[in-house]
């Protein structure tokens, strides 16, 4: 079990965040980052797994490991993630219908785009392995297998060359950003609430910076530096949020995209504000992790196991909603939903740790 660090530790506040923004309405919600600015947790997960890849393929001494090792590790992880995915998916179309059942509501059945699966599951159970039908508040996932099953290439063109690949990667994001380009949803119209085409920017960009930051103390003299520019894109971006200044996509020049602030596209006014938060808060882990060690420790067992709890909060989140509908919410009903949620994310942490301690270790 690794010892708590930055990147487990900003991970699994990634995943608290979205654990409570997928239950919309909630008294917590209004407390979250989000809020506050035009990037949410979504770009802080994604740039972490491009992070956390450049970790991961390399030995402990620095070395790149061997190339076929590198891609079968993420190419065993696209699995992993897909699997994780189907049986979610499964999971919460379950939770919908029984919930449906229950409270004898066959208006529940739409909830999050679940309307189609009831409607036609021969085509739905289709969609659902090819990844092109999607509930609302669980499309993410599908993002990460995409991402996590083009690494490999990444990777690869990276250790070429880092200005090769971040050129390669930029130049397919504005050519997203022009063209509109995005993966189909099916079965339904629509495309995927994710765009592949212009997040796979993001985890290039954690994959090329974590190199950067290991082998160059000029990136990270640089990086301190610029911390006060890091304040000031954050502040710009509590200002619009607060005051609510949002470009309209009627009115803005084309290509539109460049200029509004669209989650779907990562748009290039969310991916400036994610870098300038990476900026500012950087230096926050070294000052908070002597001081609060019991909450550093749980949500970096949170990183460290982030996709059965990723997985976990999304069926919970899902739970949340339904509760919150039946009962019409309020403070008492969220601080216990938050507060149940919060310890069964810990107890799912706990439990995969658990079992891999006590998993048979191979006779020599």
């Amino acid at each position: 079990m690794r010892e708590p660090n930055a990147i487990d530790f900003w991970r699994g506040f990634a995943l608290i965040t979205i654990f409570i923004n997928h239950i919309p309405g909630n008294t917590f919600e209004r407390y979250t980052f989000s809020q506050y600015g035009i990037s949410d947790a979504a770009e802080l997960f994604v740039f972490l797994a491009g992070w956390s890849i450049g970790i991961a393929t390399r030995t402990r001494d620095g070395e790149p490991e061997p190339r076929w090792r590198s891609v079968v590790r993420m190419l065993a992880r696209t699995v992993e993630v897909y699997r994780a995915q189907i049986t979610v998916m499964l999971l919460a179309l379950a939770i919908i219908a029984g919930a449906a059942l229950l409270l004898d509501n066959p208006l529940i059945l739409e909830w999050h785009n679940a309307g189609n699966f009831f409607a036609d599951p021969i085509q739905s159970v289709c969609g659902m392995a090819l990844l092109t039908y999607q509930l609302g508040f669980f499309n993410i996932l599908p993002l990460y297998v995409v991402l996590i099953g083009i690494a490999p290439v990444i990777v690869l063109i990276g250790r070429a060359s880092r200005w090769a690949v971040l050129a390669i990667s930029g130049a397919l994001y504005v050519a997203s950003l022009v063209f509109e380009w995005n993966l189909p949803s099916w079965p339904g119209d629509g495309t995927w609430f994710f765009d592949p085409f212009c997040w796979q920017l993001l985890l290039t960009l954690g994959f090329v910076l974590q190199d950067w930051n290991r082998v160059s103390p000029a990136f990270r003299r640089w990086t301190r530096r610029l911390m006060p520019l890091g304040v000031v894109i954050v502040l710009v971006g509590i200002t619009l949020s607060v005051l609510e200044i949002r470009p309209d996509p009627l009115t803005v020049p084309e290509p539109r995209l460049l200029f509004t602030f669209e989650k779907s596209y990562l748009t290039p006014s969310r991916l400036v504000h994610f870098l300038g938060v990476l900026l500012a808060f950087s230096p926050i882990y070294a000052l908070l992790a002597p001081r609060i060690g019991w909450i550093v420790g749980f949500l970096s067992g949170l990183g460290r196991n982030s996709l059965a709890v990723f997985s976990m909060g999304s069926l919970l989140s899902l739970i949340g909603q339904i509760i919150r509908f039946q009962t019409g919410g309020g403070l008492l009903v969220d601080t216990a939903v938050a507060g149940c949620g919060l310890v069964a994310l810990g107890i799912t942490a706990w439990f995969v740790e658990w079992r891999s301690r006590r998993a048979p270790r191979p006779r020599p």
